[in-house]
């Protein structure tokens, strides 16, 4: 077997070939031509799809050929960032790649370590590994954006194969082996405005601490919308109250840290403020340990614009009741051996402008009925509340398969490499491509890992050079012991 400092050098080299070609998210077409031509001259036979996926396919070494195929898995784009002022143009400049004793990273760029390391670790696994049964590589375009190159690989390319390893994880000491599916939900709802001329104000919900819907939705966080959403519910049963505007998050997926709203109301200032502490003090009671400084600030808003009209007269009735029902935060847990969450939603974005108002509320499970159970639940308070709704494509869920044999075979090899040192195992409430795979092969044993790195998708992603070796060494210990 190949020293570690030749190792090293091998997939480093592998991952600096890929940095010199611009590859962002629906532009892989020249990266996609270069690894084809790659896995050709280390004996693959390839297919390069309509898509621009590469599927190579590698003969099992003398006298394996009866061991079971194994897929080794990842993506070619990667996201594209600079810092600001930095003159870089992702569709024709390369990465320039920069290397410490401890990390590689990028001069004022993202690097492309997501996943250009894992591809390189593939690359170097299918021409190092000395023993092994039939690999088939397979790696896809567009997964930052929208998966597309998962969603439309045929399922012919993931037939005749026992295991599956998807090299896209972001820690050599982590197996991740279960994902979330998710589906996205826009609600959206017609206006009509009138003129007031009622005294208008300012309300805003802020300080909560946001954060992303799948790492973070465990943590007990508030969500600014339905915060202000509630308290104007409360105001609405005190007085007569006029809506000028809701505003609040920035992405679906993120939960919204501020939320907005400007009302005219008779209601004097003192009342308003009185009914805003009441509620400030009942989300400190649910959620003040996770969210100690959230805060409703009041002010007089000048210029505040027209009101819903009189004949949308339960429109604000009908939006606040939405943004109520619409139960965000964790659903239920999983009874799985990784624990976590199993289910959760996210009421992410709120936009209203003069005719029009929309809502996006995004769930995620890793059980698909769950899912199915949430449009169903969707639809009929859309039918309830006057909104129209528009259910997007769901991402399938990767369930967790407690009874996998390459999960056992992975950790015994983890546990081999570290002293007996267990690996942590775990479920993501996010999405993977092998959602996907899932999907297409609910036969297909498979697991995620990777290379530590830190920082991704921004200019600070760098690659932690000690863990490189390691996560090669692991990958083709694996392959090696598949094939006894």
């Amino acid at each position: 077997m190949m020293d570690d400092a030749k190792l090293l050098e091998k997939v480093i080299s592998e991952f600096e070939a890929l940095t010199h070609i611009p590859r962002p998210s629906g532009h892989e077409k020249a990266v996609s031509d270069y690894l084809k031509k790659h896995f050709e001259e280390i004996g693959c036979t390839v297919t390069q799809d309509e898509h621009f996926n590469i599927i190579a396919e590698l003969p099992a070494t003398k006298g394996k050929e009866n061991a079971p195929r194994t897929i080794l898995q990842g993506h070619m784009d990667m996201v594209c960032v600079a810092e600001p002022g930095v003159s870089y143009d992702p569709l024709t400049d390369p990465i320039n790649m920069q290397r410490t004793t401890e990390y590689i990273t990028a001069d004022g760029t993202s690097l492309g370590g997501d996943d250009g390391i894992g591809v390189a670790e593939i690359l170097t696994a299918m021409q190092c590994t000395e023993e092994h049964g039939p690999l088939r590589a397979i790696i896809t375009v567009d997964e930052e954006q929208g998966m597309t190159g998962a969603r439309h690989l045929s399922a012919d390319h993931l037939k005749n194969a026992q295991y599956l390893i998807n090299c896209d994880s972001e820690d050599y000491h982590i197996m991740t082996v279960g994902s979330a599916g998710s589906v996205n939900l826009d609600y959206t709802r017609a206006l009509t405005r009138k003129e007031s001329d009622l005294p208008a104000y300012r309300i805003t919900a802020e300080g909560l601490r946001g954060g992303h819907s799948g790492e973070r939705i465990g943590d007990g966080r508030g969500n600014a919308i339905r915060t202000l959403a509630l308290a104007l519910h409360a105001l609405a049963q005190e007085g007569d109250v006029e809506l000028v505007s809701l505003t609040g998050g920035t992405a679906r997926n993120a939960i919204p840290p501020t939320a907005e709203a400007i009302v005219r109301t008779a209601m004097d200032e003192r009342s308003i403020a009185r009914l805003l502490a009441a509620e400030e003090k009942r989300f400190h009671a649910i959620y003040g340990e996770a969210d100690p400084a959230m805060k409703f600030t009041l002010h007089p808003a000048h210029e505040a614009g027209r009101v819903i009209s009189a004949e949308e007269q339960h429109a604000l009735i009908d939006l606040l009741a939405l943004l109520v029902l619409l139960r965000t935060g964790v659903h239920a847990m999983t009874h799985t051996q990784t624990g976590g969450v199993e289910t959760s939603a996210n009421l992410g974005v709120v936009r209203m402008d003069e005719n029009e108002v929309h809502v996006a509320f995004f769930p995620r499970s890793s059980v698909n009925e769950r899912l199915d159970e949430i449009v169903c639940e969707a639809e009929t308070l859309a039918a309830l509340t006057g909104f129209s709704l528009v259910v997007g494509t769901a991402s399938p869920a990767w369930r967790e398969n407690p009874k996998s044999k390459l999960r056992t075979l992975m950790a015994e090899v983890y546990a081999a490499q570290n002293g007996g040192t267990p690996m942590k195992i775990e479920s993501i409430h996010a999405g993977l491509e092998t959602s996907w795979h899932a999907s297409k092969n609910p036969a297909l044993d498979m697991v995620s890992v990777g290379v530590t790195a830190h920082g991704i998708h921004t200019p600070e992603e760098r690659i932690e050079i000690a863990a490189i070796v390691p996560e090669a060494k692991l990958l083709m210990e694996t392959l090696r012991r598949i094939a006894e």
